[in-house]
């Protein structure tokens, strides 16, 4: 299994969210089927989410209004849904070869 599933150019990502971080920083795969990130903001009033949306929103070149949240809000894995863009496609590919990122 893969920490992501791309449906009519939609991706739904599985995070492991690791808030209160030295910096914000995608670390590599949380098991088969999580993608970790190190997020510096606390995990206080959704403030490590917005956050993580932030980071991703950056990353990932998608908008933050785009990045929606279909479960895990209140939980250390999160399933994260936005577009499908080059950047996220080539990240997955760096990070599913093992290079550093």
């Amino acid at each position: 299994m893969k920490c992501y599933e791309i449906e009519n150019e939609m991706v739904t990502l599985r995070v492991k969210a690791q808030p209160s971080a030295s910096k914000n920083e995608i670390c590599g795969l949380y098991g088969e089927d999580a993608l970790k990130i190190r997020i510096k903001a606390a995990a206080v009033e959704g403030a490590a989410n917005k956050e993580l949306v932030k980071f991703l929103s950056k990353m990932f070149k998608v908008s933050k209004n785009e990045i929606i949240f279909k479960s895990g809000e209140s939980s250390k894995i999160k399933r994260i849904c936005f577009p499908l863009t080059e950047k996220f496609e080539e990240k997955m590919k760096e990070i599913e070869d093992g290079k550093s990122i």
